[in-house]
């Protein structure tokens, strides 16, 4: 059976990153648990990154807060524009694409 999470060959980009070989180890057990490869396990994370899934952001932040990483302001006006995205997303139901080129406007003119 094909794996549906695989990209069409023409549009596949290879990523590629070290880490501990404990980690390594520890993250192909954990794959193993849940039935699925460590190709599908990154898949799934980067879709629900760019995708803005509320899960993965609010771990993001928390570790950008634990390691110092991006300036405090700058987190906080993130925090503040997501708060606004979804007041507004309730205000105007609109869908997301729409959403997006709006709020895409906005980070454009705020130079994030």
């Amino acid at each position: 059976m094909k794996d549906p999470t695989v990209p069409a060959v023409e549009d596949r980009k290879k990523f590629m990153f070290y880490d501990t070989e404990q980690n390594q180890a520890k993250l192909k057990i954990r794959c193993a648990y849940d039935g699925m490869s460590q190709s599908q396990f990154f898949r799934m994370m980067l879709a629900g990154y760019v995708e803005g899934d509320e899960n993965i952001m609010s771990y993001v932040k928390k570790c950008k807060e634990k390691h110092g990483m991006q300036g405090q302001q700058k987190r906080n006006k993130i925090e503040q524009i997501n708060k606004e995205k979804k007041s507004f997303e309730k205000m105007m139901a609109l869908g997301e694409e729409e959403l997006e080129n709006i709020f895409d406007m906005i980070e454009e003119e705020t130079d994030l």
